[in-house]
């Protein structure tokens, strides 16, 4: 990322969650814990006045007062993946499909397995709803944020709230 990178960190349910874009997108939101850990890099300036729009809808989110994110995103990917994303936002909240029916969605059915990558590739978890993705049996798989996060994103949604 560039010298004007901003980054600050958001409390959830989930755990402290590290917000990082520019002063005029997101483009990443991660829990800075696990294997996949994320920390700030040395350049990034820490600055919360960006990202308050940001922490208000995460907030209003898990308190159940927000369905959709109405936010400037700035997610970096191929041209398919973009495609991915979008079909992933198109997902309504509280349901679920499968990675074969978002290959369908996007009109490539045999890219299911790159359809799983886009989705593990996603660096705004939430916002880009990939916790919506599930088996073709509907069993929760992999996710970065761990399995347990994710049954607990998709049944907050489905219960509202």
């Amino acid at each position: 990322m560039s010298s004007d990178t901003l980054y600050t960190r958001a409390p959830s349910p989930l755990g402290p969650l590290l917000l990082v874009g520019t002063a005029d997108a997101l483009s990443f939101i991660w829990l800075p814990s696990g294997r996949d850990r994320v920390d700030p890099e040395p350049e990034w300036i820490e600055s919360a006045r960006p990202f308050k729009e940001v922490v208000r809808q995460l907030d209003a989110y898990f308190a159940g007062r927000l369905r959709r994110f109405d936010l400037p995103l700035a997610p970096a990917g191929t041209a398919f993946q973009q495609r991915v994303w979008r079909a992933l936002g198109e997902i309504p909240p509280g349901k679920t499909m499968s990675y074969s029916e978002i290959a369908r969605a996007i009109g490539a059915p045999q890219a299911v397995r790159a359809v799983a990558g886009a989705c593990a590739s996603n660096n705004i978890a939430v916002a880009i709803p990939c916790h919506r993705v599930v088996r073709n049996d509907g069993s929760l798989s992999g996710y970065a944020w761990g399995v347990e996060r994710k049954r607990s994103l998709i049944e907050r949604e489905a219960q509202g709230g």
